[in-house]
């Protein structure tokens, strides 16, 4: 039954999330009230994400949903809603930033651990219930960032480690793709434009920074 699939699948990513901001929490030197505030903003982010998913979902198929909202509400979103998502999720960081002249680096430093920690749960947790041998691919990369990332976050600047591993993450899950069938997150399917676009931003990103430390 779809809706049991999808309520499974909802379960494992909430599990997966807490145990990501667990981490950021344990790991990050900031003091408590900075840490409780940094937690605020990645929790209003990741809820803005759900949103911009079922958007994205509803936008893709709206003659579906106008005539059968259920049809299209009950079951799983998939990867163009995903990318929809963070498209929109995108333009709402840089509405902040330009807008409001919010620091959005911080938010997007402290959201590396969220999302190493909540990726390496969601990854270990389908490789035990769904005994999914592709996902070691990808749990293998996480671990390696996620060693290199506690060795070097204190060292290095909230935009360097920001940056640097995006760019670390869509490389290695760029080349993941032509060595498995396909490589995923949280279940949607990557698609090789998509991690390029991802591995462009964050390298031109990171090279602006240097650029403009050095200048």
């Amino acid at each position: 039954m779809p809706s049991a699939w999808v309520l499974t699948n909802v379960a494992i990513i909430v599990i997966s999330v807490l145990s990501g901001l667990l981490f950021f929490y344990i790991i990050s030197p900031l003091k408590k009230t900075m840490k409780k505030q940094q937690l605020e903003e990645i929790i209003s982010l990741l809820i803005n994400f759900v949103i911009f998913i079922w958007i994205g979902k509803v936008l893709l198929s709206l003659s579906v949903f106008v005539k059968d909202p259920l049809a299209i509400l009950a079951y799983p979103s998939n990867s163009h809603a995903f990318y929809v998502a963070v498209l929109f999720l995108i333009i709402n960081v840089g509405y902040k930033a330009k807008r409001k002249n919010i620091d959005t680096i911080p938010l997007l430093a402290s959201f590396v651990p969220v999302f190493l920690g909540a990726s390496f749960v969601y990854e270990f947790i389908d490789i035990m219930w769904n005994e999914s041998t592709l996902a070691w691919g990808h749990l293998l990369l996480l671990i390696v960032l996620t060693f290199i990332y506690v060795f070097v976050h204190e060292r290095i600047s909230s935009r360097t480690a920001a940056g640097g591993f995006f760019v670390g993450w869509s490389l290695g899950q760029l080349l993941l793709s032509f060595i498995l069938p396909f490589t995923t997150l949280f279940g949607y399917m990557m698609a090789r434009w998509f991690l390029l676009v991802i591995f462009v931003i964050s390298l031109a990103l990171l090279t602006y920074h240097h650029r403009r430390k050095n200048s």
